[in-house]
């Protein structure tokens, strides 16, 4: 299934068009499923949902497992790795979020966004928003979390903008090593380089992966890639 945009971006675009128009925004959605090729929403959500992303990825992670998910800006990399926690906290783990970007309350509604109730996970779901987070910071967060536990790390590059942390490469390893011996799965959003021209190739890869300073990719065990509303999945 080829949606023109990520189902957030079509739900935006329905409220923009409910707003303009003044018409209610169930006929919005509607409206905006039917540009997709859908008879109704409900009918493009169910698609939607048949499809589980998160689940299809998760069936595919072992503990231990280094992941990333990467994408241009607006592509989804943010939802899709919470469709990832969702996943393991619908099995019974725990989910960690690590951000140096968004607010708890920004978070809280992208769970909206991919249909889950955070009140359903309240008891599974960690929110940190640290200006501390590094590798060592989540290493010391981290190390009473039981095997199996989800963390997304919010995102790759940043844990390397400060120049009182160690590089980068030594923190991914030392991520790396804990993430072996506790039995973690780790979920590093990351950015794609601007060069990535999706006109030559419908998706990014991992040479595209935007690295500012050098970074041994084969650190990582399995990768994601978004674009347009589809998802490849990939080893390193």
């Amino acid at each position: 299934m080829r949606l023109s945009a990520p189902v957030h971006h079509l739900k935006r675009q329905a409220r923009l068009l409910s707003r303009g128009e003044n018409v209610p925004l169930h006929t919005a959605l509607d409206r905006v499923a039917g540009e997709e090729g859908f008879a109704s929403w409900s009918l493009l959500a169910a698609k939607v949902a048949e499809a589980a992303p998160g689940d299809r990825l998760l069936a595919r992670l072992i503990p231990g497992d280094m992941v990333l998910v990467a994408a241009r800006p607006g592509q989804g990399k943010t939802l899709m790795s919470l469709e990832l926690a969702v996943a393991a906290m619908k099995q019974g783990d725990r989910a960690v979020f690590f951000t140096l970007e968004y607010m708890h309350a920004d978070i809280l509604g992208r769970f909206r966004d991919i249909g889950a109730d955070p009140a359903d996970f309240d008891h599974l779901f960690t929110f940190d928003n640290s200006d501390a987070i590094s590798a060592a910071y989540i290493i010391e967060a981290l190390r009473s979390a039981p095997r199996g536990t989800l963390a997304v790390i919010d995102y790759l590059q940043l844990l390397d903008q400060k120049r009182e942390n160690p590089d980068l490469m030594v923190q991914i390893r030392a991520l790396r090593s804990f993430a072996r011996e506790r039995g973690l799965v780790l979920v590093f959003i990351s950015q794609v380089d601007r060069s990535y021209d999706p006109a030559r190739k419908p998706f990014p890869d991992i040479g595209d992966i935007r690295l500012p300073n050098p970074l041994d990719l084969s650190l990582f065990d399995k990768a994601c890639f978004l674009n347009k509303g589809e998802i490849q999945f990939q080893a390193t």
